[in-house]
């Protein structure tokens, strides 16, 4: 069972996506997870899936492109730092990123394909790391970070944008269910 990583293994502002992860077992987290949001965007609309509450907020397909730009960020973090890499990784600019992404353009049922082609590979990826891999300590974004921790911020970077959804783009997001 993966366990929890400490609060020596990442920048401190990662505590609160990872303080969303619940106990248990990590891979069950995130089939469970995975179907659960493949089931929340199945509902919506094209126009639902545009929808943004302010004009300058993204929109909730941006949303679903950034948390699928940011696993694919953190899962490739992780490939490295496993594999021993010794040079610091970049950090990304979200807004930069999703302003050029243009996910508004791409249909809702094309977005969940590459959402969860994504979310198996990332599944395949940490599935196949060897045990020592897990604490193995890299430099990303110019802050020690372990594979673990990287793991544990892709399951809770998503569950806080699904409750920014949920909480800022409709009640518990029936609002926008077809």
């Amino acid at each position: 069972m993966l366990q929890r990583p400490d609060e020596t293994e990442y920048d401190p502002a990662y505590a609160g996506y990872i303080s969303l992860v619940p106990e248990g077992s990590y891979f069950d987290l995130l089939g469970v997870q995975t179907h659960e949001t493949r089931e929340f965007f199945e509902k919506l609309s094209e126009e639902k899936g545009n929808y943004r509450y302010a004009p300058d907020k993204w929109s909730i397909k941006e949303i679903l492109g950034h948390v699928m730009d940011s696993e694919r960020v953190f899962a490739y973090r992780a490939l490295c730092i496993a594999r021993g890499e010794q040079q610091s990784l970049p950090g990304f600019d979200q807004d930069a990123y999703a302003r050029v992404a243009d996910y508004d353009r791409i249909s809702l049922a094309k977005a969940l394909q590459h959402y969860t082609a994504l979310r198996v590979s990332t599944i395949l990826l940490l599935e196949q790391l060897p045990a020592q891999a897990w604490t193995r300590k890299g430099i990303s974004n110019q802050k020690p970070i372990s594979v673990r921790a990287l793991a544990y911020i892709i399951a809770g970077h998503e569950r806080h944008h699904m409750r920014v959804i949920t909480e800022r783009y409709g009640e518990s997001g029936t609002s926008f269910v077809n």
